[in-house]
This record gives structure tokens, sequence and C-alpha cells, in this order.
């Protein structure tokens, strides 16, 4: 950086610092929704299954434990994406599952997702 004045040495160094932040948030979203699969989602909820096809009662403490750590790890756009996806594939291979019971399931363990549980659900409009 020889002939450069400091001024434009700063201004250099601000950039590039810049750049460097902006490349680490990508790859700390990227790692974020690369975490949650479908697998890691089937087994939070796993303890749900009893009260999801009775649909009576209250979720177990294991189960609304599940929901919670779901919840802690859809942070970001694309990993509530990648949940909402999850959770529409789970709800089509358990067939006898009480519909209301899965739309009460994050209200009944005191979680607020940002969309509802159900197979009609767009994913892709989540944010």
């Amino acid at each position: 950086m020889a002939g450069i004045s400091s001024k434009n040495k700063a201004v250099v160094l601000v950039g590039v610092f810049a750049i460097f932040l902006v490349a680490m948030e990508m790859m700390v979203m990227q790692a974020e929704s690369a975490d949650i699969s479908c697998g890691t989602v089937t087994s939070d909820l796993i303890q749900c299954v009893g009260y999801l096809t009775s649909g009576q009662g209250k979720p177990n403490p294991n189960c609304c434990g599940g929901v919670k750590k779901l919840a802690g790890l859809a942070t970001t756009t694309p990993a509530r994406r990648t949940v909402c996806n999850c959770l529409k594939k789970a709800y089509s291979q358990f067939p006898n599952v009480n519909s209301a019971a899965v739309s009460n399931l994050p209200g009944s363990c005191g979680v607020n997702l940002p969309f509802k549980i159900s197979p009609q659900t767009d994913c892709s409009t989540i944010n």
C-alpha cells in the first residue's frame, strides 16, 4: 500500500472488513439452515405422536421440549422454511393425526411459530 495516503488505506481496510463481515454472515446463515434436517424435526417431535393422533389432553413435557428446541433452531428464514417443509412432509406420513391437535401443538407448548402447521401452508412465503 505504498504511495496510498493513510486516509485511503483506512477506507480500503474498512471496505475489506465489511466484505469479510458480510461473507461471515452468509456462512453462518447457511450453516444454521444446514443444521436442521427433516431427521432433526422428526426426532424432536417423535414424543408428540401420541398427543397428535389422539388429539386429547395436553402434550407431554418431552414433546414440548422438542417443539421448543425446533423453535429455537428456526431463527432464520431458511431455517424456518426448512422446518415448515419437514413438518409438512411428516404430516403426510402420519395420516391418522388429529388436525386440530397439530394446529394447536405450538400454542399448547407455549411456543409461537410464525406459520401454521398444515399441509396447505406455503413454506416459501415464510420469512
